[in-house]
C-alpha cells in the first residue's frame, strides 16, 4: 500500500490495476511524477450541481449540459473554425480549443462545460495517420492486421497531447468557479473501430470482422488503448477537468459476449485504472444503443452515471438505471431542432419521470448543426423553471 500526492489530494493506492502493473516500472514513476503538481481543483459539490447529482444526489432543477455543446450549431464556433486550419489544428491550439469550449457557456450558461477535442486524438498520438475530410468527417490509414498495430507507438504520448492539457487548464481558469468541467475520452471499442475500419460506418463491419478473425491481435489493440486511455484522462483531471466521460458510441452492434469482452471489460479496467491515482473522480459511461445491457453496464462499470441515448423509455431508465447510478440524457436531438410544444412535453415528461432521483438533462446523442439557437434557450428556460 502507498500513498502519493496526486495534483489536489493525498491517494493511497490499495492494489495496482493490472493497467498499470504491465506498465514499465520507469513508465510507472513517470506517470505519478506527472501528476505531482500544484495543481489546484475544487472538491466541494457544494457550488457544482453537476458534482452534486453525480455523487447521487437529486438536485431542482437538474444541472444540464449537452453533448457537442461546443460546435457547428454556434456561429461563434464556425468564425473560429474558419481561421483555425485543419480541425486537428483546431483541437491542438490551446488558445482556440480554449476559446471554442467557453462559447456555450458564455451564450447559454450551462451547467458544465466539456473539454473541445475529438476521441480521434489518441489514434493521432499513437502514430497512426489521422485526419478530417469535409462533408466526410474522419479517415483514418486502416489497421488491417495484427502486424499493422503493432507499429503504434506510446512514445511520446502525453507529450503530443499537452496541447490538450494546456486547454484544459485554460478552460478551467477561466470558468466560473461554479460550472463543473468534464473531461472525456472515447472507448476502446469505439475508437477501435475508426483505427481499423479507417473511418465510421454504420455498422463497424471491419472491426467487428477482424475481432472475430484474430480475436488475439484486437485484444493487443484493445489493451492498449485501454492503457493509454487510463493516463490520457489522468493528464486531464492533473490540468483542471473534475468528471470525466467516456464515450462507446458504437456499443450498439455487438452480440452480448462481445459487447461484455470489448465494452464492458475495457470500461471497468479504465475506471478502475483511473481510481487507482484519483479515487473519487465522478466519471460517467455512454454506451450507446446497447439497450437491455445498460443495466448491466450501470452496475459492473463502475461509472458514477450512465448517459442515455434516445431510444431508452424513460420508465425503464428509472426503474432499471436510476437505482445503481445517476442517469443523463436523454432528448433526442432532432426534437431539439424541431422546436414547439412537443420539445417542451418531452422536457416536462423527463424531469416528471428521472427528476426525483440523480439526474442530468442532457441529449440522447450530439446536438446536430441544424438546431435553432433559440430552440436551445427554450431548452434552458424550460428545465430550469
Amino acid at each position: 500500500m502507498n500513498s502519493v500526492w496526486v495534483g489536489w489530494c493525498e491517494i493511497t493506492i490499495f492494489d495496482i490495476h493490472p493497467v498499470i502493473e504491465k506498465t514499465e516500472k520507469k513508465n510507472l514513476e513517470s506517470l505519478l511524477d506527472y501528476y505531482r503538481t500544484d495543481t489546484v481543483i475544487p472538491s466541494s459539490t457544494d457550488k457544482h450541481k453537476l458534482l452534486k447529482v453525480l455523487s447521487g444526489k437529486a438536485c431542482d432543477p437538474p444541472p444540464i449540459w449537452l453533448m457537442r455543446q461546443a460546435g457547428r450549431y454556434l456561429p461563434e464556433y464556425l468564425e473560429v473554425r474558419a481561421d483555425a486550419g485543419s480541425f486537428l489544428e483546431l483541437c491542438y491550439n490551446p488558445d482556440l480549443a480554449a476559446r471554442v469550449t467557453l462559447q456555450p457557456i458564455e451564450r447559454f450558461g450551462f451547467d458544465a462545460a466539456i473539454l473541445f477535442s475529438d476521441i480521434l486524438v489518441i489514434p493521432d498520438a499513437l502514430g497512426q495517420k489521422v485526419s478530417f475530410v469535409q462533408n466526410e468527417g474522419p479517415v483514418l490509414e486502416p489497421l488491417e492486421d495484427g502486424k499493422a498495430i503493432k507499429t503504434l507507438s506510446r512514445d511520446g504520448f502525453l507529450d503530443h497531447l499537452a496541447p490538450v492539457f494546456e486547454t484544459v487548464k485554460l478552460v478551467r481558469s477561466s470558468l466560473d468557479p461554479g460550472v463543473a468541467l468534464i473531461g472525456f475520452c472515447g472507448a476502446p471499442w469505439t475508437v477501435a473501430t475508426y483505427m481499423v475500419g479507417g473511418r465510421g460506418s454504420p455498422d463497424q463491419a471491419a472491426a467487428r470482422s477482424f475481432a472475430y478473425q484474430d480475436p488475439e491481435g484486437f485484444q493487443h489493440l484493445i489493451d492498449l488503448l485501454v492503457e493509454v486511455s487510463v493516463e490520457y484522462l489522468l493528464a486531464q483531471l492533473d490540468a483542471g477537468a473534475q468528471a470525466l466521460q467516456i464515450f462507446d458510441s458504437w456499443a450498439g452492434n455487438l452480440p452480448e459476449g462481445e459487447f461484455d469482452r470489448w465494452c464492458l471489460q475495457p470500461a471497468k479496467r479504465i475506471v478502475s485504472g483511473v481510481r487507482a491515482i484519483v479515487t473519487d473522480v465522478p466519471i460517467i459511461g455512454f454506451p450507446r444503443g446497447v439497450g437491455p445491457l445498460y443495466p448491466l453496464y450501470a452496475r459492473e462499470a463502475g461509472v458514477n452515471a450512465v448517459s442515455c441515448d434516445t431510444s431508452l423509455p424513460l420508465e425503464f431508465i428509472r426503474q432499471k438505471l436510476q437505482p445503481h447510478v445517476c442517469v443523463q440524457g436523454n432528448l433526442d436531438p432532432l426534437l431539439l431542432v424541431s422546436g414547439g410544444p412537443a420539445l417542451d412535453r418531452r422536457i416536462d415528461e423527463i424531469i416528471e419521470v428521472l427528476g426525483d432521483g440523480p439526474m442530468i438533462f442532457n441529449l440522447g446523442h450530439g446536438i446536430v448543426p441544424q438546431t435553432p439557437l433559440k430552440h436551445v434557450d427554450q431548452l434552458i428556460e424550460r428545465v430550469r423553471r
